[in-house]
């Protein structure tokens, strides 16, 4: 399993990557399995809402580049968590990297830690963030999304929650959910499903309108000469033939 089982507690489902030695990458089999899991909170009336967190230091390092997902079904993954009746929080206490950031802006809520960094690796790979981008740029400025999907450049907690791509950066990660859960959990489920269709309706419309030209390009970039280079060099663990 790359995902451990589901926890709960008092309405909040917990559940989490755990797939540390490929860095929980975006493989098909975890695609798929968060994407049952994520039904199974949906039909459930117990559940309130829905923690997405990890083991290891990494949440999520991006696709798993020895057996990637269909990128239609990553899409749908993200398209899932953003139409979910029930919000989805994300608790980072690691790296997040390429289509883990996807996956992290695809959730209503979202706090890291120190231990928390990011990258949109893909220019460095010959690709571009083309799939993820639909959450991406909802959260994002349009001036840090410009830079960092340029540059593929590191940056640290504080400055993903100056961005907006989280919602809040915290020393205590568990200390600072506290509220957000206890606000979770003193609100509706019509309530809390009724407010998540107003707060996701941009960003679902743009995936219903923009994914399918997304995939295309996706599949045309993951099959050029550049991004064999580049994916093979990160592979071989060199600088690709294009750095100067």
């Amino acid at each position: 399993m790359t995902l451990a089982d589901p926890t709960h507690d008092q309405g909040i489902t917990t559940l989490t990557l755990d797939s540390p030695a490929n860095r929980n990458a975006l493989s098909a089999r975890l695609v798929g399995e968060l994407g049952e899991a994520l039904d199974a909170c949906a039909a459930d009336d117990t559940v309130r809402a829905v923690v997405l967190t990890h083991t290891g230091n990494t949440f999520c390092a991006g696709a798993d580049l020895t057996g990637p997902p269909d990128p239609a079904a990553f899409v749908a993954l993200m398209r899932r968590i953003a139409a979910l009746p029930k919000p989805v929080v994300a608790r980072v206490t690691g790296h997040v990297r390429a289509g883990g950031l996807g996956l992290l802006s695809a959730c209503d809520i979202s706090v890291a830690g120190p231990g928390a960094s990011f990258a949109l690796t893909e220019s460095r790979l010959g690709l571009a963030p083309a799939v993820i981008s639909v959450p991406l740029l909802a959260r994002m400025d349009p001036a840090s999304a410009a830079r960092y999907f340029l540059t593929g450049e590191r940056f640290d907690a504080t400055e993903a929650a100056r961005t907006g791509l989280v919602t809040l950066a915290a020393e205590d990660v568990d200390k600072a959910l506290e509220p957000v859960l206890d606000g979770l959990r003193r609100a509706s489920p019509q309530g809390l499903r009724a407010s998540k269709e107003l707060v996701t309706a941009t960003v679902l419309k743009n995936f219903d309108q923009h994914a399918e030209d997304l995939i295309a390009r996706s599949a045309a970039l993951f099959t050029s000469a550049e991004a064999r280079e580049g994916m093979t060099a990160f592979l071989e663990r060199r600088d690709p033939a294009w750095v100067l």
